[in-house]
């Protein structure tokens, strides 16, 4: 149980998949204009990440492993991800018009997460079972969530106040994230 714990705070604030590694910064950069969106995209994520983890840690496990097929790791995996990633768009659009409408491109890219495939292909590298994968993924998506509603709350306050013409846009965007990711390397003394 405290090796779960120790990967779940790892995953989700010491090597946060945004703020440390880097990986999912198109959704994190395109959908944090407001909270509700952010938190949206943050839920669909979570929901993709766990499951991805435990789909693709099953298929590794009992089938590329045995087949010895584990070279394909990568092509199964993404074909595992755009799956999963479909059946959230299927469930999104019937469930929840206003929350697929609200996140448009932006749905379909969470297949190009590199989030998704990096969670995956860490729980290989690091030998994770099938349980610590779960734990993992679900910790590495909640981290994304709050990495992203946490920028869509900076983002909808630096909205209305006065910042210079050089630095409006991307560039005010790019300079919360990066300000984000060094407030986030505080936490790497946790583990």
């Amino acid at each position: 149980m405290k090796e779960l714990l120790i990967i779940a705070i790892g995953s989700a604030m010491v090597n946060n998949v945004v703020l440390s590694q880097f990986l999912g910064l198109c959704p994190f950069l395109g959908v944090s204009k407001r909270v509700e969106t952010a938190a949206g995209m943050g839920g669909a994520v979570v929901f993709v990440i766990t499951l991805a983890s435990l789909c693709t840690s099953l298929i590794y496990k009992f089938i590329l492993v045995p087949l010895n097929f584990s070279y394909l790791q990568t092509i199964v995996f993404i074909l595992v991800i755009a799956c999963l990633v479909q059946f959230v768009e299927m469930f999104l659009k019937k469930s929840m018009p206003p929350l697929y409408n609200a996140l448009g491109v932006y749905l379909p890219l969470i297949t190009t997460n590199c989030a998704v495939l990096g969670v995956a292909l860490t729980n290989v590298q690091k030998e994770y079972g099938i349980l610590s994968s779960v734990v993992n993924g679900f910790a590495t998506a909640v981290g994304f969530t709050i990495a992203i509603v946490i920028m869509a709350g900076i983002r909808e306050k630096t909205e209305y106040n006065d910042v210079p013409t050089a630095f409006q846009g991307s560039a005010i965007t790019l300079l919360t994230a990066g300000l984000m990711a060094i407030a986030f390397f505080g936490f790497s003394g946790l583990i």
